[in-house]
Protein backbone atom coordinates (compact mmCIF):
# COMPACT_ATOMS: atom_id res chain seq x y z
CA UNK A 1 0.00 0.00 0.00
CA UNK A 2 2.61 2.36 0.19
CA UNK A 3 2.92 2.53 -3.78
CA UNK A 4 -0.42 3.67 -3.53
CA UNK A 5 -1.84 7.39 -3.44
CA UNK A 6 -4.04 7.81 -0.29
CA UNK A 7 -7.15 6.54 -1.35
CA UNK A 8 -5.86 5.58 -4.98
CA UNK A 9 -6.33 2.28 -6.57
CA UNK A 10 -3.63 2.48 -8.92
CA UNK A 11 -0.15 2.56 -8.05
CA UNK A 12 1.68 5.24 -8.00
CA UNK A 13 4.69 3.44 -10.21
CA UNK A 14 1.86 3.07 -12.64
CA UNK A 15 1.50 6.53 -13.21
CA UNK A 16 5.29 7.64 -12.58
CA UNK A 17 6.75 4.96 -15.34
CA UNK A 18 4.35 6.25 -18.06
CA UNK A 19 6.27 10.29 -17.54
CA UNK A 20 9.31 9.74 -19.20
CA UNK A 21 7.50 8.90 -22.40
CA UNK A 22 4.99 11.88 -22.21
CA UNK A 23 8.09 14.05 -22.02
CA UNK A 24 9.86 12.14 -25.27
CA UNK A 25 6.72 12.18 -27.33
CA UNK A 26 6.72 15.83 -27.98
CA UNK A 27 10.93 15.95 -29.00
CA UNK A 28 10.15 15.16 -32.48
CA UNK A 29 7.41 17.48 -32.77
CA UNK A 30 9.77 20.56 -31.60
CA UNK A 31 12.69 19.90 -33.98
CA UNK A 32 9.83 19.99 -37.22
CA UNK A 33 8.24 22.55 -35.72
CA UNK A 34 11.06 25.17 -36.42
CA UNK A 35 10.93 26.34 -40.14
CA UNK A 36 13.94 25.98 -42.21
CA UNK A 37 16.90 28.60 -42.10
CA UNK A 38 19.37 29.72 -44.10
CA UNK A 39 21.57 30.13 -41.27
CA UNK A 40 22.25 27.48 -38.86
CA UNK A 41 23.95 29.84 -36.07
CA UNK A 42 22.52 32.74 -34.98
CA UNK A 43 23.66 35.64 -32.43
CA UNK A 44 20.30 36.30 -30.74
CA UNK A 45 16.45 35.24 -30.89
CA UNK A 46 15.81 38.25 -33.22
CA UNK A 47 18.21 37.75 -35.66
CA UNK A 48 17.52 34.18 -35.61
CA UNK A 49 13.35 35.31 -36.43
CA UNK A 50 14.78 37.19 -38.95
CA UNK A 51 16.35 34.95 -41.02
CA UNK A 52 13.08 32.41 -41.16
CA UNK A 53 12.22 31.88 -44.45
CA UNK A 54 8.58 31.77 -44.88
CA UNK A 55 6.86 28.79 -47.26
CA UNK A 56 5.34 30.63 -49.73
CA UNK A 57 5.84 34.48 -49.78
CA UNK A 58 3.59 34.80 -53.16
CA UNK A 59 1.17 34.24 -49.96
CA UNK A 60 2.01 37.67 -48.23
CA UNK A 61 -1.40 39.35 -49.43
CA UNK A 62 -3.86 36.40 -48.98
CA UNK A 63 -2.20 34.56 -45.56
CA UNK A 64 -4.21 37.10 -43.35
CA UNK A 65 -7.12 36.86 -45.27
CA UNK A 66 -10.02 36.57 -42.95
CA UNK A 67 -11.67 33.37 -43.04
CA UNK A 68 -15.53 32.56 -44.12
CA UNK A 69 -18.15 31.93 -40.78
CA UNK A 70 -15.99 34.18 -38.83
CA UNK A 71 -18.89 34.48 -36.34
CA UNK A 72 -18.75 30.44 -35.78
CA UNK A 73 -14.89 30.71 -35.89
CA UNK A 74 -15.21 33.50 -32.76
CA UNK A 75 -17.85 31.71 -31.20
CA UNK A 76 -15.93 28.37 -31.08
CA UNK A 77 -13.00 29.77 -29.96
CA UNK A 78 -15.02 31.52 -27.25
CA UNK A 79 -16.03 28.11 -25.99
CA UNK A 80 -13.05 26.25 -26.46
CA UNK A 81 -10.99 29.43 -24.13
CA UNK A 82 -14.09 28.58 -21.78
CA UNK A 83 -13.17 24.83 -21.56
CA UNK A 84 -9.50 25.20 -21.37
CA UNK A 85 -10.26 27.53 -18.22
CA UNK A 86 -12.48 25.21 -16.82
CA UNK A 87 -9.99 22.47 -17.25
CA UNK A 88 -6.80 24.17 -15.27
CA UNK A 89 -9.38 25.55 -12.82
CA UNK A 90 -10.37 22.04 -12.24
CA UNK A 91 -7.56 20.26 -12.32
CA UNK A 92 -6.02 23.02 -9.87
CA UNK A 93 -8.78 22.60 -7.25
CA UNK A 94 -8.60 19.21 -6.88
CA UNK A 95 -4.92 18.91 -6.52
CA UNK A 96 -5.29 21.53 -3.79
CA UNK A 97 -8.10 19.84 -2.11
CA UNK A 98 -6.43 16.32 -2.28
CA UNK A 99 -3.38 17.79 -1.11
CA UNK A 100 -5.14 19.56 2.26
CA UNK A 101 -8.47 18.96 2.64
CA UNK A 102 -7.43 14.90 2.43
CA UNK A 103 -4.86 15.00 4.28
CA UNK A 104 -6.97 16.12 7.40
CA UNK A 105 -10.01 13.93 6.69
CA UNK A 106 -12.66 16.57 5.26
CA UNK A 107 -12.32 15.61 1.65
CA UNK A 108 -12.95 11.72 0.99
CA UNK A 109 -11.89 11.31 -3.40
CA UNK A 110 -15.00 8.56 -3.44
CA UNK A 111 -17.50 11.13 -2.79
CA UNK A 112 -18.31 11.21 -6.62
CA UNK A 113 -21.01 13.95 -5.90
CA UNK A 114 -18.23 16.32 -5.14
CA UNK A 115 -17.17 16.37 -9.28
CA UNK A 116 -20.21 16.94 -11.12
CA UNK A 117 -21.10 20.02 -8.65
CA UNK A 118 -18.01 21.40 -9.11
CA UNK A 119 -17.59 21.27 -12.73
CA UNK A 120 -21.33 22.88 -13.02
CA UNK A 121 -20.42 25.84 -10.89
CA UNK A 122 -17.06 26.48 -12.21
CA UNK A 123 -18.51 26.46 -15.65
CA UNK A 124 -21.34 28.91 -15.16
CA UNK A 125 -18.99 31.21 -13.97
CA UNK A 126 -16.01 31.07 -16.83
CA UNK A 127 -18.94 31.49 -19.22
CA UNK A 128 -17.76 35.13 -18.89
CA UNK A 129 -14.42 34.16 -20.43
CA UNK A 130 -16.40 32.65 -23.28
CA UNK A 131 -18.43 35.99 -23.76
CA UNK A 132 -15.03 37.93 -23.67
CA UNK A 133 -13.58 35.77 -25.56
CA UNK A 134 -15.25 35.44 -28.68
CA UNK A 135 -16.89 38.72 -29.15
CA UNK A 136 -12.96 40.43 -28.76
CA UNK A 137 -11.95 38.11 -31.51
CA UNK A 138 -15.03 38.98 -32.98
CA UNK A 139 -14.39 42.76 -33.13
CA UNK A 140 -10.71 42.10 -34.47
CA UNK A 141 -11.97 40.37 -37.58
CA UNK A 142 -14.19 43.25 -38.20
CA UNK A 143 -17.58 41.64 -37.28
CA UNK A 144 -20.47 43.66 -36.69
CA UNK A 145 -22.87 41.28 -35.29
CA UNK A 146 -21.55 40.95 -32.39
CA UNK A 147 -25.84 39.48 -30.93
CA UNK A 148 -24.96 36.56 -32.88
CA UNK A 149 -21.59 35.51 -31.77
CA UNK A 150 -23.28 35.83 -28.20
CA UNK A 151 -26.24 33.70 -28.43
CA UNK A 152 -23.65 31.21 -30.75
CA UNK A 153 -21.11 31.39 -28.16
CA UNK A 154 -24.35 30.61 -25.29
CA UNK A 155 -25.64 27.85 -27.59
CA UNK A 156 -22.46 26.30 -29.12
CA UNK A 157 -21.51 24.13 -26.63
CA UNK A 158 -24.74 24.43 -23.86
CA UNK A 159 -27.39 23.20 -25.77
CA UNK A 160 -25.53 19.93 -26.82
CA UNK A 161 -24.85 19.53 -22.97
CA UNK A 162 -27.78 19.94 -21.71
CA UNK A 163 -29.86 17.99 -24.54
CA UNK A 164 -28.14 15.10 -24.15
CA UNK A 165 -28.49 15.94 -19.96
CA UNK A 166 -32.13 15.55 -20.52
CA UNK A 167 -32.41 12.55 -23.01
CA UNK A 168 -29.92 10.63 -20.40
CA UNK A 169 -31.98 12.08 -17.39
CA UNK A 170 -35.41 10.75 -19.34
CA UNK A 171 -34.06 7.14 -20.11
CA UNK A 172 -32.71 6.26 -16.61
CA UNK A 173 -36.34 7.48 -15.33
CA UNK A 174 -37.95 5.25 -17.50
CA UNK A 175 -35.57 2.87 -16.37
CA UNK A 176 -36.54 3.40 -12.66
CA UNK A 177 -32.79 4.15 -12.03
CA UNK A 178 -31.52 5.96 -9.30
CA UNK A 179 -29.48 7.75 -11.58
CA UNK A 180 -32.30 9.94 -12.65
CA UNK A 181 -31.56 12.89 -11.25
CA UNK A 182 -34.70 14.21 -8.68
CA UNK A 183 -36.80 17.98 -10.41
CA UNK A 184 -35.31 19.56 -7.57
CA UNK A 185 -32.14 19.28 -8.63
CA UNK A 186 -32.93 19.93 -12.17
CA UNK A 187 -34.50 22.64 -11.21
CA UNK A 188 -31.04 24.05 -9.56
CA UNK A 189 -29.25 23.50 -12.67
CA UNK A 190 -31.35 25.02 -14.72
CA UNK A 191 -31.17 28.66 -12.58
CA UNK A 192 -27.54 27.95 -12.53
CA UNK A 193 -27.78 27.94 -15.83
CA UNK A 194 -29.94 30.94 -16.31
CA UNK A 195 -29.16 33.31 -13.67
CA UNK A 196 -25.25 32.51 -13.23
CA UNK A 197 -23.86 31.42 -16.64
CA UNK A 198 -26.03 33.51 -19.17
CA UNK A 199 -25.50 36.73 -16.89
CA UNK A 200 -21.43 35.64 -16.87
CA UNK A 201 -21.71 35.43 -20.68
CA UNK A 202 -23.67 38.83 -21.28
CA UNK A 203 -20.59 40.63 -18.89
CA UNK A 204 -18.18 38.86 -20.26
CA UNK A 205 -19.31 39.92 -23.89
CA UNK A 206 -20.29 43.45 -22.64
CA UNK A 207 -16.44 44.24 -21.15
CA UNK A 208 -15.19 43.98 -24.33
CA UNK A 209 -15.99 47.35 -25.06
CA UNK A 210 -13.94 48.71 -22.79
CA UNK A 211 -10.78 46.60 -24.10
CA UNK A 212 -11.12 46.63 -27.83
CA UNK A 213 -7.48 46.16 -29.77
CA UNK A 214 -7.34 45.74 -33.36
CA UNK A 215 -5.84 42.40 -35.37
CA UNK A 216 -2.32 42.79 -35.97
CA UNK A 217 -1.57 41.68 -39.37
CA UNK A 218 2.51 42.09 -40.71
CA UNK A 219 1.17 41.75 -44.34
CA UNK A 220 -1.44 44.09 -46.06
CA UNK A 221 -4.56 41.99 -47.53
CA UNK A 222 -5.07 41.98 -51.39
CA UNK A 223 -8.11 42.51 -52.52
CA UNK A 224 -8.95 39.49 -54.73
CA UNK A 225 -8.07 36.03 -53.28
CA UNK A 226 -5.55 33.80 -54.62
CA UNK A 227 -6.38 30.54 -55.97
CA UNK A 228 -5.85 27.78 -54.13
CA UNK A 229 -3.99 25.11 -55.92
CA UNK A 230 -5.38 21.54 -56.09
CA UNK A 231 -3.88 19.23 -53.32
CA UNK A 232 -2.79 16.04 -52.95
CA UNK A 233 -4.63 13.17 -50.92
CA UNK A 234 -2.52 13.34 -48.35
CA UNK A 235 -2.90 17.16 -47.98
CA UNK A 236 -6.97 17.09 -47.23
CA UNK A 237 -8.55 17.88 -44.76
CA UNK A 238 -9.39 14.67 -43.33
CA UNK A 239 -6.12 13.23 -43.71
CA UNK A 240 -4.65 16.06 -42.40
CA UNK A 241 -6.80 15.81 -39.22
CA UNK A 242 -6.09 11.94 -38.68
CA UNK A 243 -2.34 12.72 -38.60
CA UNK A 244 -2.39 15.69 -36.60
CA UNK A 245 -4.51 14.01 -34.10
CA UNK A 246 -2.40 11.03 -33.40
CA UNK A 247 0.32 12.33 -31.52
CA UNK A 248 -1.45 14.59 -28.89
CA UNK A 249 -3.40 11.06 -28.49
CA UNK A 250 -0.27 9.43 -27.66
CA UNK A 251 0.83 11.77 -24.82
CA UNK A 252 -2.83 11.15 -23.40
CA UNK A 253 -3.61 7.35 -23.98
CA UNK A 254 -1.53 6.11 -20.74
CA UNK A 255 -3.82 8.80 -18.29
CA UNK A 256 -6.82 8.35 -20.66
CA UNK A 257 -7.14 4.23 -19.37
CA UNK A 258 -7.00 5.31 -15.99
CA UNK A 259 -9.72 7.89 -16.05
CA UNK A 260 -12.18 5.52 -17.66
CA UNK A 261 -11.48 2.98 -14.99
CA UNK A 262 -12.01 5.26 -12.55
CA UNK A 263 -15.28 7.36 -14.16
CA UNK A 264 -17.27 3.82 -15.38
CA UNK A 265 -15.14 0.93 -13.69
CA UNK A 266 -16.33 1.96 -10.65
CA UNK A 267 -12.35 2.81 -9.08
CA UNK A 268 -10.69 6.38 -7.73
CA UNK A 269 -8.70 8.45 -9.54
CA UNK A 270 -6.61 10.81 -7.47
CA UNK A 271 -3.20 11.71 -8.84
CA UNK A 272 -4.64 15.04 -10.31
CA UNK A 273 -0.92 16.22 -10.02
CA UNK A 274 0.07 13.47 -12.69
CA UNK A 275 -2.58 14.36 -14.17
CA UNK A 276 -1.95 18.19 -14.52
CA UNK A 277 1.40 17.35 -15.97
CA UNK A 278 -0.08 15.28 -18.91
CA UNK A 279 -2.23 18.15 -19.19
CA UNK A 280 0.33 20.25 -19.84
CA UNK A 281 2.01 17.96 -21.93
CA UNK A 282 -1.07 17.66 -24.58
CA UNK A 283 -1.30 21.43 -24.68
CA UNK A 284 2.29 21.58 -26.03
CA UNK A 285 2.11 18.70 -28.22
CA UNK A 286 -1.15 19.91 -29.22
CA UNK A 287 0.34 23.57 -29.87
CA UNK A 288 3.42 21.69 -31.96
CA UNK A 289 2.03 19.37 -33.75
CA UNK A 290 -0.49 22.36 -35.35
CA UNK A 291 1.95 24.81 -36.18
CA UNK A 292 4.09 21.58 -38.31
CA UNK A 293 0.76 20.74 -40.09
CA UNK A 294 0.06 24.25 -40.60
CA UNK A 295 3.40 25.09 -41.56
CA UNK A 296 3.34 22.30 -44.52
CA UNK A 297 -0.28 23.51 -45.82
CA UNK A 298 1.51 26.93 -46.59
CA UNK A 299 4.13 25.67 -48.31
CA UNK A 300 1.64 24.12 -50.45
CA UNK A 301 0.25 27.40 -51.35
CA UNK A 302 -2.63 26.95 -49.14
CA UNK A 303 -3.38 30.06 -47.31
CA UNK A 304 -6.87 28.98 -45.71
CA UNK A 305 -5.47 27.85 -42.49
CA UNK A 306 -7.47 29.82 -40.26
CA UNK A 307 -10.25 26.55 -39.82
CA UNK A 308 -7.31 23.71 -40.66
CA UNK A 309 -5.42 24.68 -37.60
CA UNK A 310 -8.67 24.74 -35.33
CA UNK A 311 -9.53 21.29 -36.72
CA UNK A 312 -5.90 20.41 -36.54
CA UNK A 313 -5.98 20.79 -32.59
CA UNK A 314 -9.35 19.73 -32.42
CA UNK A 315 -8.97 16.24 -34.11
CA UNK A 316 -7.39 15.13 -30.38
CA UNK A 317 -11.00 15.00 -29.45
CA UNK A 318 -11.99 12.45 -32.44
CA UNK A 319 -9.54 9.93 -31.01
CA UNK A 320 -10.85 10.27 -27.40
CA UNK A 321 -14.48 9.72 -28.85
CA UNK A 322 -12.72 6.24 -30.76
CA UNK A 323 -10.74 5.09 -27.50
CA UNK A 324 -14.33 5.32 -25.67
CA UNK A 325 -15.32 3.10 -28.19
CA UNK A 326 -12.27 0.65 -28.40
CA UNK A 327 -13.05 0.51 -23.88
CA UNK A 328 -16.54 0.15 -24.55
CA UNK A 329 -16.28 -3.07 -26.86
CA UNK A 330 -13.54 -4.61 -25.06
CA UNK A 331 -12.46 -3.28 -22.03
CA UNK A 332 -15.92 -2.90 -20.00
CA UNK A 333 -18.60 -5.44 -18.79
CA UNK A 334 -21.63 -2.61 -19.76
CA UNK A 335 -24.90 -3.81 -21.95
CA UNK A 336 -28.25 -2.84 -22.24
CA UNK A 337 -29.67 0.54 -23.91
CA UNK A 338 -29.32 2.48 -20.96
CA UNK A 339 -25.58 1.96 -19.87
CA UNK A 340 -24.74 2.05 -23.15
CA UNK A 341 -26.63 5.46 -23.77
CA UNK A 342 -25.00 7.10 -20.85
CA UNK A 343 -21.58 5.90 -22.05
CA UNK A 344 -21.76 6.99 -25.24
CA UNK A 345 -24.04 10.79 -24.63
CA UNK A 346 -21.63 11.57 -21.94
CA UNK A 347 -18.47 10.65 -23.75
CA UNK A 348 -19.49 12.14 -26.91
CA UNK A 349 -20.07 15.21 -24.40
CA UNK A 350 -16.48 15.07 -23.39
CA UNK A 351 -14.82 14.69 -26.80
CA UNK A 352 -16.64 17.34 -28.04
CA UNK A 353 -15.63 19.26 -25.36
CA UNK A 354 -12.25 18.58 -26.07
CA UNK A 355 -12.15 19.15 -29.49
CA UNK A 356 -12.87 22.83 -28.76
CA UNK A 357 -10.49 23.52 -26.22
CA UNK A 358 -7.53 21.85 -28.04
CA UNK A 359 -8.97 23.41 -31.12
CA UNK A 360 -8.52 26.85 -29.47
CA UNK A 361 -4.76 25.61 -28.55
CA UNK A 362 -4.00 24.60 -32.05
CA UNK A 363 -5.42 27.72 -34.00
CA UNK A 364 -3.80 30.70 -31.53
CA UNK A 365 -0.40 29.11 -31.64
CA UNK A 366 -0.74 28.71 -35.14
CA UNK A 367 -2.28 32.52 -35.66
CA UNK A 368 1.02 33.15 -33.43
CA UNK A 369 3.39 31.31 -35.24
CA UNK A 370 2.15 32.92 -38.96
CA UNK A 371 2.50 36.03 -37.51
CA UNK A 372 6.35 35.70 -36.55
CA UNK A 373 7.00 33.80 -40.09
CA UNK A 374 5.61 36.63 -42.27
CA UNK A 375 6.81 39.21 -39.98
CA UNK A 376 10.10 38.28 -41.01
CA UNK A 377 9.95 39.54 -44.69
CA UNK A 378 8.97 43.11 -45.99
CA UNK A 379 5.28 43.17 -46.95
CA UNK A 380 4.27 45.77 -49.50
Amino acid sequence: MKDRSLFSYFPLSLHSYSLPSLYIDPLPVTDAALPRRRHRSASSPRSALSRCRPPSPNLNGDVFRYPKFKYLLSSALGCGTQMLAVSVIFDIFFVVVTLCLGVLGVFQPYDRGVLPTALVIIYAITSAVAGFSAVSFYHQLEGSNSLRVILLTGGILSCPLLLTFFFLNTVAFNYGSTAALPLGTIVVILLLWVLLALPSLVLGAISVKRIRSEFQAPCHTTKCPREVPPQCWYRRVITQMAMAGLLPFAVINIQLYYIFASVWGHRIYTVYSILFVVFILLLITTALVSIVMTYIQLTAEDHEWWWRSFLFGGSTGLYVFGYSIYYYLLRSDMNGFMQTSFFFGYMACVSYGVFLMLGTVGFHACLLFVRLLYGCIKCE
